[in-house]
């Protein structure tokens, strides 16, 4: 199982001069970039955690690449991604958002058939990791 989320998702992961990039493109967009890890990627949990406050006023990549290396420093088995917000249409709206870091071993996900009224099967979906305590779900 590999999660597929962000805009690079089908891409070879990022380098991080690639991530560099993609961060210059966002500031030289005027997009405040903010840092999320998490360990439970279900694809309908947007609300990751912040690490720390969206970085505003930044004008290179290299503010927000330390901020990325202590995330991942804190939080090694975690998901961390980098979201750029779009504040044009006077509302948070996500610009860019693309995995900078992911776990070595995702367990993948499991789907759960239902029969619902008038046998309608309805169909859900869990990550595996979720069975273990948040903070001990990938890795021992």
């Amino acid at each position: 199982m590999y999660l597929r989320q962000g805009t690079f998702s089908y891409l070879p992961e990022l380098t991080d001069d690639e991530i560099a990039a993609q961060v210059r493109y966002a500031l030289l967009n005027n997009w405040p970039v903010s840092i999320e890890y998490t360990d439970d990627p279900h694809p309908r949990n947007t609300y990751w955690e912040m690490w720390g406050l969206p970085l505003f006023d930044l004008d290179e990549p290299d503010g927000v690449l330390a901020e990325i290396n202590a995330c991942r420093a804190t939080f090694p088995r975690h998901y961390v991604r980098v979201t750029a917000y779009d504040a044009t249409y006077t509302k948070q709206t996500t610009a860019l958002s693309f995995l900078v870091q992911r776990p070595a071993e995702e367990p993948g996900f499991e789907l759960t058939r239902s029969e619902g009224a008038d046998r309608r099967q309805v169909y859900s979906f869990r990550s595996y990791a979720t069975g273990r305590p948040q903070g001990q779900r990938y890795g021992g």
